[in-house]
């Protein structure tokens, strides 16, 4: 009975903080069918007594170049993804399997790394961006992010579960250590780097500070740069509107995530953090 009444606890916790989770998306949505005059009505409905999606979806995409957005939040979040793996994964090899001079230190600088928020080197980059004249270009969105500390160490929690046999092997039969990197671990890393990938295109999808100091033209904004650019353009009035523009950038992320879910938890799991 103790049993039973403690997994009813626990799935009723996990239940409440589910709702909690989606209750604003569900108010999004919701706010993103119906016409202004029931936005602002006294009484609450989940769903609108009239219809008004497709004047607030039609809105949405032609008020702002919405697309646009939506196509530079894709070649910007994959961009930085590759670059992230590209350095990540030789980085993490590194630490993981490598026996070298300061490793440890180097380790412990990157778990420090972890503890600077990225409001700190912004100055510095924008100056050193400005100075290179790639202010107002993809490549002021995606140079900055290139490099992913999380990633660092993600990966190299992942590589340390690798058997050093398979690495000892692959040196037998005269693979170099970058060669190690691209055509052992990359494959036998794929879980892992499927888990980071899909936080990776959270995050820089998401990613508002940044592009909101290096871009100013509307073609380069991302999603959310976009969504404030609407709210400026609107005036804040057309809530409908807003909230329909608001979901269509959201949409990308629940179904990457649904879509990569299993992968995310082997990935995650294999790699020890829990």
């Amino acid at each position: 009975m103790a049993d039973r009444l403690g997994l009813l606890l626990r799935h009723a916790l996990l239940l409440g903080g589910a709702a909690v989770m989606l209750a604003p998306f569900v108010l999004m949505l919701s706010i993103s069918l119906k016409p202004p005059g029931e936005i602002f009505a006294p009484e609450f409905r989940l769903l609108p007594l009239q219809w008004a999606a497709v004047e607030n979806y039609t809105a949405a995409f032609t008020k702002v170049p919405l697309l646009r957005f939506l196509l530079n939040g894709f070649i910007v979040t994959f961009c930085i993804f590759v670059a992230q793996a590209v350095t990540a994964l030789p980085m993490a090899y590194a630490l993981a399997k490598l026996r070298w001079r300061g490793r440890d230190t180097a380790f412990l600088l990157v778990l420090a790394a972890l503890l600077v928020p990225p409001q700190v080197p912004a100055i510095p980059l924008y100056i050193a961006l400005w100075q290179l004249d790639l202010l107002n270009t993809y490549a002021a969105i995606i140079l900055p992010s290139t490099i992913s500390v999380f990633g660092i160490f993600l990966m190299r929690q992942f590589f340390r579960t690798v058997p050093d046999d398979l690495i000892a092997a692959a040196r037998m039969d005269g693979l170099g250590e970058f060669a190690i990197v691209w055509r052992i671990m990359l494959p036998t890393a794929a879980p892992a780097l499927a888990a980071f990938g899909c936080l990776s295109f959270i995050w820089n999808w998401n990613e508002f500070f940044w592009p909101y100091i290096a871009v100013q033209d509307e073609h380069l904004m991302t999603p959310p740069l976009g969504i404030a650019f609407f709210s400026n353009a609107e005036a804040g009035t057309n809530w409908g509107a807003l909230m329909a523009a608001a979901t269509v950038t959201t949409a990308p992320l629940a179904i990457a995530f649904l879509l990569a879910s299993r992968a995310f938890v082997r990935g995650v799991t294999m790699t020890g953090i829990k």
